[in-house]
């Protein structure tokens, strides 16, 4: 499935989720339950404006937007970490009125399964939600997914916990769990808003990323050829590298233009959907930009690998 059925999906199944733990805390009275539902609620928000953005980002570039829309999935991993620390205040709010002012619990049993049900339908979406994000790079998809994981421990530890009040009849077992709740939830806001901002912030490519660079640029490096200035940044499922490749002045432009495809075509078969950005200079020559940055300007990769081989074979260097 595409990233876009996947939220829709993950729409529909808070929807269900949300009936169900309603009518769970309706039964009971439970206010860790209450919680419970009240994070799915955030997980329906959260889907549909992830659902938004990834419609946005998946437009092709425009006059407005030549590098395209693709940091528009940020802005759904930030919408939703802000949802989830909303949800958090809430529910410590919550918790804190029934610490004051206890009250008994109900049909425990009922509501429990009610719980369980709903656990076991997120814990399945959110594997496959996790899964697919990997596949297509798409930082909405495991920011829902990593909600869903956050929602299902969050069920099991309420579950856990009101099984506790049945065994004990401690009802300030109750609001303590919704406390626990709150942190937990808080603790994963602040890590998607952390995320969202790293991505705005033109992240450098994790170091696998970084690695499978370095080790196509060293298989066509030698004495005549000489690769700096290397940069990467990540935008939503696209990766971008900016470098400079320094070739014999007495290169025609011809020949250097030709090599410079080469390099192109094995980053990308390297790394597929990398955008490369290869700017041509002689040998001997600086750009100014080096001259004011100094040695910032372009953090070098992480080395290849001992074993690493060329993408391609290196052609004589011949005008």
């Amino acid at each position: 499935m595409q990233v876009q059925q996947y939220l829709k999906l993950s729409a529909v199944v808070a929807v269900l989720t949300i009936a169900l733990k309603t009518a769970a805390w309706w039964w009971t009275g439970s206010v860790s339950l209450a919680s419970d539902a009240l994070e799915s609620g955030v997980n329906l928000a959260g889907a549909l404006f992830g659902l938004a953005m990834v419609t946005i980002a998946r437009r092709p570039p425009d006059a407005d937007h030549p590098f395209g829309h693709h940091k528009a999935e940020y802005f759904s991993s930030a919408f939703e970490g802000a949802l989830i620390l909303i949800a958090a205040l809430g529910i410590a709010w919550a918790a804190i009125g029934r610490f004051l002012n206890p009250q008994p619990l109900e049909q425990l049993g009922l509501g429990l399964a009610l719980s369980l049900v709903s656990t076991a339908i997120n814990g399945a979406l959110a594997m496959a939600m996790m899964k697919a994000s990997r596949v297509h790079r798409s930082i909405a998809l495991e920011a829902d997914a990593r909600h869903l994981f956050t929602d299902v421990w969050t069920s099991v530890g309420v579950v856990a916990g009101l099984i506790g009040v049945i065994l004990t009849g401690w009802t300030w077992l109750d609001p303590l769990l919704a406390m626990l709740v709150a942190l937990n939830i808080l603790r994963e806001a602040m890590h998607l808003m952390w995320r969202s901002t790293g991505g705005l912030m033109d992240q450098a490519l994790d170091t696998e990323d970084q690695r499978a660079i370095a080790a196509v640029l060293a298989g066509f490096e030698s004495p005549d050829l000489r690769f700096d200035h290397v940069a990467t940044r990540v935008a939503g499922p696209q990766r971008f590298v900016d470098l400079h490749l320094h070739v014999p002045a007495r290169w025609t432009l011809g020949h250097a233009a030709a090599l410079r495809g080469e390099v192109e075509q094995s980053l990308m078969r390297a790394l597929p959907g990398l955008r490369a950005s290869i700017q041509l200079l002689p040998a001997n020559v600086e750009t100014r930009f080096a001259e004011l940055a100094g040695d910032q300007a372009g953090q070098p990769l992480p080395p290849a690998p001992d074993d690493a081989h060329p993408t391609t074979p290196r052609k004589d260097i011949t005008e």
